[in-house]
């Protein structure tokens, strides 16, 4: 007791002398804390992430990219937005990792570790564009609850990892699953251990799809903490909350998986349009599937001047869910003529693709480029906000940049 008392008197001074002031009620801190003073805040060194990101929100962490910074084909980490409902989990021990798939729809639960799944079953490299449901939400009005994002928490990583099916196929499942549930380690906001953050799931038909992937890999190296090292779901072209991380449970369900977020108004939009503001009862919100068709112009900054006579190049990606983009258009005059430019196939079903375009502006002054993208079933981006709902969810109205011609 003695030697405890003395060894946390010492540590305390330490931190007295580095804090540069007297830690009024240092005894009463729990062993092994750390005060705030001297943990690192810095979410950009933390997370590896460029300093032009913006952060909306650090309990929990929720970090967005700006639209210049998603210029690469393949969205590296220090430009990926970060999306959490819970605290980052601590200590992960790789090698002791395990996941487990169960449920009403399992005859017998099983569990694997990560090298199982690693050695097992065939690896699979896919590029897959994840968007939170909420991108675009900051538009929104009246204004809707929730981090303000605007146009970036998008990227269109590469993933590496097996197909959840075949996983799936390795477990004896019941004829009546209709659903999986994921569940992770990471920790609520309440540090209650009954309590997950979230558990979001989707249809046997999402979950067995070629490219759903249970990733440990992202653009060839292992998964970064903050993306869900050392083990993640990734379910491209769905709301990213689906593409759960640090996942260690599976459950396959006989009904529609009823986890934190997968009930009330989470990532859920009426089945029907209304009024902007009006209440929406529960049982009249449908589940977000595939994302709307949408696209971003990354190059050039908005705010960008040029000088008169010269031609502006544009660039930016598209997508469309679980669809493709079919045309891609862009308006200097506010929507009221537009023009098509190129744009590419996807490298990869799920992933998005690039457009680029030669302007020509007719005279000095302020213009706005305007970017529309067409999926392949023919539907367009509006060109304004699209229908109201209470969570701000599924904003897919077109992308916009001012342009200076002088």
């Amino acid at each position: 007791m003695k030697r405890r008392n003395f060894v946390k008197h010492t540590m305390l001074g330490s931190m007295t002398a580095i804090i540069g002031t007297e830690i009024v009620f240092g005894s009463s801190m729990p062993q092994g804390y750390m005060p705030l003073a001297l943990q690192d805040p810095d979410p950009f060194k933390m997370f590896n992430k460029n300093k032009e990101m913006v952060v909306l929100n650090d309990k929990p962490w929720n970090i967005e990219a700006q639209a210049h910074l998603l210029d690469d084909k393949i969205t590296p980490n220090k430009y990926m937005f970060i999306r959490n409902n819970g605290l980052i989990p601590e200590n992960i021990e790789a090698d002791k990792w395990t996941l487990t798939i169960e449920g009403e729809s399992v005859k017998q639960k099983k569990t694997f570790t990560l090298a199982e799944i690693k050695s097992k079953f065939p690896q699979y490299t896919y590029q897959l564009t994840l968007e939170c449901g909420g991108n675009g939400r900051s538009e929104f009005n009246p204004p809707a609850k929730g981090n303000q994002w605007t146009v970036g928490a998008v990227s269109c990583a590469t993933w590496t990892g097996i197909r959840l099916r075949d996983v799936l196929a390795d477990v004896d499942i019941a004829d009546d699953a209709i659903y999986i549930g994921y569940h992770a380690a990471d920790v609520h906001l309440s540090r209650d251990p009954n309590k997950e953050p979230i558990s979001r799931g989707a249809p046997m038909s999402k979950a067995m799809q070629e490219e759903t992937l249970l990733a440990f890999k992202m653009n060839g190296k292992d998964i970064p903490l903050a993306h869900g090292f050392p083990l993640r779901l990734v379910a491209g072209g769905w709301p990213a909350s689906v593409s759960g991380k640090w996942v260690n449970r599976i459950s396959v369900r006989n009904k529609v998986h009823d986890g934190a977020k997968m009930t009330g108004t989470a990532y859920r939009v009426p089945c029907n349009p209304v009024a902007p503001g009006e209440k929406v009862k529960d049982e009249d919100m449908c589940i977000i599937e595939s994302m709307p068709v949408k696209s971003l112009i990354t190059y050039p900054k908005s705010g960008a001047t040029i000088q008169q006579g010269k031609k502006l190049n544009i660039r930016g990606h598209a997508w469309a869910g679980e669809l493709e983009v079919f045309k891609m258009e862009y308006s200097i005059d506010f929507g009221s003529t537009w023009a098509t430019c190129p744009i590419e196939k996807p490298v990869s079903r799920l992933a998005w693709q690039h457009f680029s375009a030669s302007i020509e502006f007719p005279k000095k002054g302020y213009y706005e480029v305007w970017a529309r993208a067409t999926d392949q079933h023919g539907v367009s981006q509006p060109m304004v906000l699209p229908g109201w709902n209470p969570k701000g969810y599924l904003n897919n109205a077109c992308h916009r940049i001012a342009i200076k011609v002088s």
